[in-house]
């Protein structure tokens, strides 16, 4: 998707380089060094999804949910390497769409890796992994909480393809991430990331050390497959109980209630906003 993360032309180099429920406790034991606060229960969505690299407009939004054939919709929330502007995406919009029946689910586009090889307004290094993700988690938080999005929701956290051969700069990205999440839940936030099964979403799902590491994990795999379970990569115990997000196609060109949108695919089984 042109923008969407970084720009398209810098997303290839990357690359080149490598149902609604409401549940208490869902997800929880996945997720390590939780704080003491006592949790909202965890608002979880099971269907199909979109993520557009702007957020439509409502009448679009509202074309849309009378076709009925996706349920949620990725917004990105913000993160200085966020690609597109967002002028749709407000307080009352977010309240309306949930309204209207669709469940948000948030993005955000926190610094990349020191060794990936696009263009970004942000990165980190090995020395300034735990201090940026933490200081891009509160900056999340901040975003969320200002659209309408309370404690108990996902943020889910957006990390590009990079070269996870590369032990320094691997050591550096799950600093970043852990530091990320662990900032994330102390402020009642639950934690998810989306990446690539090629690297980052792998970096984080082979991890030996599950510390700190995000409860919710969103894979793209774009092998056209709308699952989250028949091609799951990795040890099939990690990420059960509504914790899986599958994006399968990209760049898909829909026309649905007369209102036309370009959007990547997604199997959803995992937590969504909780808007109030």
């Amino acid at each position: 998707m042109a923008k969407h993360r970084l720009s398209k032309k810098g997303r290839h180099i990357a690359l080149a380089t490598t149902a609604v429920a409401v549940v208490a406790g869902a997800g929880v034991a996945a997720q390590t060094s939780m704080a003491a606060t006592a949790w909202p229960a965890q608002r979880t969505y099971t269907g199909r999804a979109f993520d557009a690299c702007t957020a439509p407009s409502l009448t679009a939004m509202k074309a849309w949910k009378k076709d009925a054939y996706y349920g949620g919709v990725a917004v990105y929330v913000g993160g200085k390497n966020r690609g597109c502007a967002q002028p749709n995406l407000t307080r009352s919009w977010v309240k309306s769409v949930d309204t209207l029946g669709w469940r948000v689910i948030p993005l955000y586009v926190g610094a990349q890796p020191p060794c990936q090889k696009s263009g970004n307004k942000e990165r980190f290094t090995a020395a300034t992994a735990a201090s940026v993700g933490a200081s891009n988690a509160y900056d999340a938080v901040a975003k969320a909480s200002a659209l309408g999005m309370k404690p108990g929701s996902p943020v889910y956290l957006n990390m590009e393809p990079y070269d996870t051969a590369d032990k320094a700069c691997n050591d550096a990205t799950l600093a970043y991430v852990r530091s990320f999440t662990k900032t994330l839940r102390a402020k009642t936030y639950r934690a998810g990331l989306y990446g690539f099964s090629s690297s980052s979403a792998k970096a984080i799902a082979t991890a030996k050390d599950r510390t700190d590491l995000p409860g919710n994990l969103w894979y793209a795999l774009w092998n056209g497959q709308e699952t989250t379970t028949k091609d799951w990569p990795w040890d099939p115990k990690l990420y059960t109980d509504h914790s899986r997000g599958h994006q399968y196609k990209a760049n898909s060109k829909e026309t649905r209630g007369g209102s036309t949108i370009t959007v990547d695919r997604n199997a959803w089984d995992a937590p969504v906003a909780i808007v109030g």
